[in-house]
Formats: C-alpha cells, sequence, structure tokens
C-alpha cells in the first residue's frame, strides 16, 4: 500500500491537500520506508500494506470470566489482596506519614524534598493553559460527567473508598447494574471507572460486558475511543497493578507496521506534525551565524523529523552549515525498526549527500536515563542543540521515584549548555492525577484526537483502525490501566513543562513570527477546526477547543 499526494478534500469541510491519501498497490512490500524521487527530493511513503485482522484479534475473546474468578477469588467486598496493590499505592501510603515514623534522618530529607518539588510543581497548571482556546472550558464537563466528578475526584488512589460520600453510595443498594444499558457508551465508562475507583471488581465488571455490546472499532468516535477505554478498564481490574499490558492481551504488533501507522498518524492528525515543524523552525533559527552545529535527539525514532530539517537547510542562502546529529535511542526496544540507529543514519547521510548537506550522524544505543555528557562527544566551535519530542514524558519524575529521571535529565542537558532546547509534548495531565480524574481527563483529550481523525479517514480505513489501536490504544490502556512504574505515557500540561524548564536554568525562546505565520498558513491548508494559539513563548496546536500538542524553544 503506497502514499500518494492528494489535491482533493478529504470531507466538506476539511480539506486534506497536504496529505497523502491511501492506494492500493498489490506489490507493495516491505518496511515502512521514504524514498526519494527526483521531485526536487520531496518524500514519498511505501509501507506495507496492513491485515486485515479483527479487533477480537488483538483483544482475544472477552476475559469476562477471567475477570470474575480474579475478583471473587482475591476479593470480599470492597477489600483488596495486599499482593495486588502496586508499589507507588505504597509508597504514597508512606509519603503521607508523619516524619517520626520514618526510620531515618535521609527519609525524613527525602519527604521534605518531595512535599518541597510537588509544591513548586503542583498539578494544576495555574496559567490555565486548558482554556487554551478561548472557550472558556477548562476541560470537556457536562450533565454525563459532573456528579460522578465531584463524588469521584476526592480519591487520592485508585483502590481507595470511603465510606461515606461515595459514588457508590448514589446508587441503590438493591438497584441492578443492568440500569446503565439505556446510558451512552460515554455515560457507561464514567460509571465504570467511578464503580472501579471504589474497588467493587464485580459491578464493573457487568458494566463492561454490557459495554462491549455497545462498542465497535468502526463505529462513530465515542463508540471507537470506548471500544479502547473499556480495554483498559478491563486491564485495569484484571490485574490491579500487575503486568497490565499482559492482562489485556493486546498483540504485540510487529515493529514496521507500528512505525508505519505512527507515521500515517502524523500526517491525518497533523497537530503532531505542526509540533515537529515547530521545533525545527526554532533549530533553523538558531542556525543563524553558525559555521557548525551539533544537534542531540534523545529519542530520534525513524528520524523522519530530520528528513524535513535537511531539506530546509538544502535551500538556505549560502553555503550550508556543517551539521552533526546524535541520535540516542534504546536498543532494547521494541518499537525500532530491524537495524536500528544505523539503518537511520544511512538514510540521513545518503538523503544530506543528494542535497549537498555536509552531514555527520553519530549513534548511541543507550536508555535515556544511563546517558551522560562524556558519551555524547560535544565538541568546542559547535552550536549545541538539543531536541525533545515526544520523550519527556516518558521519564519517570518525582512522583515514580525520588530519583526524578525527568528533572535530572534537564539539569544534565542545561550543564553543557545548549544554544537551544526545544520541548514538544502532548498538551494533558497523566502524570500524577488518581485514577478517576486521570480517566476522565483522557476521555476528554482523546474523544478530541479520535473526532479529528474522522474528519480525515473513513470510518472504515483499516490504516485508520490501525493507527488508532497501535498508536492510540495503547496509550490509553497504559493511563487508565497501570500505576507506579509500569504507567509510562505521564504527559503534563504546558504549565507544568514550563516549570520544571525554569527550575532547570532555562528561559524562553519564543517562536519567531517567521516559523509562527508559516505553520498558520499550512493550518489553513488542512481544516479550519485545527487552532493554533501562541502563549507564554510556546505554540499550542488544538482540535476545536481541545489542546493537544504545545511546543516550546528554551535556552
Amino acid at each position: 500500500m503506497s502514499l500518494v499526494r492528494s489535491a482533493e478534500p478529504a470531507t466538506a469541510s476539511c480539506r486534506n491537500t497536504n496529505l497523502y491519501s491511501i492506494q492500493d498497490s498489490s506489490d507493495s512490500t516491505g518496511m515502512a520506508i521514504r524514498m526519494f524521487g527526483s521531485d526536487k527530493h520531496k518524500p514519498v511513503y511505501v509501507m506495507d500494506s496492513y491485515s486485515s485482522e479483527s479487533y477480537e484479534k488483538y483483544f482475544l475473546d472477552s476475559p469476562t470470566d477471567e475477570l470474575i474468578h480474579s475478583s471473587s477469588s482475591g476479593i470480599s467486598g470492597s477489600s483488596v489482596r495486599l499482593q495486588d496493590v502496586s508499589s507507588c499505592q505504597i509508597r504514597d501510603y508512606l509519603e503521607i506519614q508523619s516524619p517520626d515514623t520514618l526510620d531515618s534522618d535521609s527519609d525524613k530529607m527525602k519527604l521534605k524534598l518531595k512535599e518541597l518539588e510537588r509544591a513548586l510543581l503542583a498539578d494544576n497548571d495555574v496559567d490555565g493553559d486548558d482554556d487554551m482556546f478561548g472557550t472558556g472550558l477548562s476541560m470537556e464537563v457536562d450533565g454525563e460527567w459532573s456528579d460522578p466528578i465531584r463524588m469521584g475526584s476526592h480519591h487520592d488512589s485508585p483502590k481507595e473508598s470511603s465510606s461515606s460520600g461515595s459514588y457508590l453510595d448514589s446508587v441503590s443498594g438493591n438497584k441492578e447494574v443492568s440500569h446503565v444499558s439505556s446510558q451512552t457508551p460515554k455515560q457507561m465508562l464514567i460509571e465504570c471507572a467511578a464503580i472501579l475507583s471504589e474497588g467493587h471488581i464485580e459491578k464493573a465488571s457487568a458494566i463492561i460486558n454490557e459495554l462491549r455490546q455497545k462498542v465497535s472499532i468502526q463505529g462513530d468516535p465515542p463508540q471507537r475511543i470506548a471500544a479502547y477505554m473499556v480495554e483498559g478498564l478491563a486491564a485495569r481490574m484484571a490485574a490491579s497493578g500487575k503486568s497490565l499490558y499482559k492482562a489485556l492481551r493486546c498483540k504485540e504488533p510487529p515493529s514496521s507496521d507500528r512505525l508505519a501507522a505512527m507515521q500515517i498518524l502524523f500526517e491525518v492528525c497533523p497537530c503532531f506534525k505542526f509540533g515537529f515543524m515547530a521545533a525545527n523552525g526554532a533549530i533553523i533559527e538558531a542556525f543563524k551565524g553558525e559555521k557548525r552545529v551539533h544537534i542531540i535527539d534523545f529519542d530520534i525514532s525513524q528520524g523522519s523529523q530530520y528528513i524535513t530539517l535537511i531539506q530546509t537547510i538544502a535551500k538556505l542562502p549560502g553555503k550550508p552549515p556543517h551539521l552533526r546529529l546524535t541520535g540516542v535511542d534504546d536498543p532494547e526496544s521494541v518499537q525500532r525498526l530491524n537495524g536500528g540507529l544505523e539503518i537511520v543514519g544511512l538514510r540521513l547521510e545518503k538523503l544530506a549527500e543528494i542535497l549537498g548537506v555536509p552531514f555527520e550522524f553519530r549513534a548511541v544505543p543507550s536508555r535515556t536515563s544511563l546517558v551522560a555528557p562524556s558519551m555524547l562527544d560535544c565538541k568546542p566551535g559547535e552550536a549545541l542543540i538539543v531536541n525533545f519530542a515526544f520523550l519527556l514524558h516518558h521519564m519517570p519524575d518525582e512522583s515514580v521515584s525520588t530519583i526524578n529521571q525527568r528533572d535530572q535529565l534537564l539539569r544534565m542537558v542545561k550543564s553543557m549548555n545548549p544554544k537551544l532546547v526545544t520541548v514538544v509534548e502532548q498538551d494533558v495531565n497523566t502524570n500524577t492525577s488518581p485514577f478517576f480524574p486521570r480517566f476522565i481527563e483522557a476521555y476528554s483529550y482523546y474523544s478530541a484526537v479520535f473526532d479529528s481523525l474522522d474528519a480525515t479517514l473513513p470510518r472504515e480505513s483499516q490504516d485508520r483502525m490501525n493507527v488508532e489501536r497501535q498508536c492510540l490504544a495503547r496509550d490509553i490502556v497504559n493511563i487508565i490501566a497501570c500505576e507506579g512504574e509500569e504507567r509510562i505515557e505521564r504527559y503534563e500540561v504546558a504549565g507544568k513543562w514550563r516549570a520544571r524548564m525554569i527550575m532547570a536554568g532555562f528561559k524562553s525562546c519564543p517562536m519567531s513570527s517567521n516559523v509562527i505565520d508559516t505553520i498558520q498558513k499550512l493550518i489553513k491548508e488542512y481544516c479550519d477546526r485545527y487552532k493554533l494559539k501562541e502563549d507564554v513563548g510556546a505554540l499550542h496546536f488544538g482540535w476545536e477547543d481541545k489542546s493537544l500538542i504545545v511546543a516550546s524553544a528554551w535556552s
């Protein structure tokens, strides 16, 4: 299956002039590749045709029996087995004890440091970033959500429950759970999440069984997102914080398929693409007056961002500067192409040679948390630029461990005195929020993403289903089902990232008007429902009233 540029709009309201439409090709085989033709070296995508395996293939037959057996054997009433409580929840309990109960002065010091850090990095974004596009709404909260939010938001952890004022107190004890059959999938999801937050496994299992009859991965956006969120609830319920990906029974997709799906996501949900463009724009601005530039990318993945960057450098007036790119990547990651960084480097070197850009690539196969400045080979006379594109949210912070790898990495980069640091992240809080408000936040955020896909790809599109399953569903499941170190999709809102960068010693570098104007023109070619707004030096890209991606630059 190949991708070719289309000049026809996808829908009446959303043009698709900058997307790649899907055309069948019986001989399209091989992994996801960018090929560069003679047409001014514009990229053309060639990738595998996706299999038509069904939804059930990836989410195995209903695990209802497993769930009921698991709950009946380990849970009585609202109690929870001790061995099912995650380490994060135990740590949360220990952290609220008085310092006198701690074993040593060292423990007391760690507690005080953590309290200070949490105070400085409050969960609430005081700058009001959620109301980014002037709607006056911080989050989508309507009649379907409001009561459960008020009743459930006071819980400090997924397993905590209260004998009074709980959500379940509003449900009559002799009232059957089957009343949910008349509700929408959204209403059923929130009720199930609230019940599960109280630890009532069997009642939640009954709602999950009914939900599975109402959702479809080929339905409208509410049905599609519900199909994946219900499996996240089932995974949380079945495993109680242990091996939750395995409990969900997600089939691990082939590496090339997942990468191909990610590439399509960046095209058909362009907020992700706009984030990369903003970072590249800031990087190009930093090139001015420099003869040698060294870019360090701590999660280079396929290197797709640098294909566009090299093409842009080639068009700059005068002699292009010498570009040295250091790509960091985990050699054990299952989401990388066979050959890893070497393949990425060869591809970029070939492109740079064709376009006449002096280029050098260096691979650092290492987990990000283990990287030290000495491994990055920085040289005198080079302008140093560091790129964090969708990487920092994977670094555990102070809510997971006192080591706080997230801030540790930022401080290490600051010590290297870079000319520029770019940050691109999803604008949503799935990091420190307890389960119930995190569930609501995730629904609000991913609903906007699923809605935006509805405007660019038909509902029966196999490519769309692969994008949703391989790129979005995995994140959703991790956010909903996992706790502690197992929850790796720990996004934060723009204000929180701003606080972290300032605490690490960075100063904001507002995006130039040239970068903003260029992206604004491109947005108009996609769809008028995509939005761009600048706030406190950062660029927010959103769908209608929901900010999805935030890009910023620092020095």
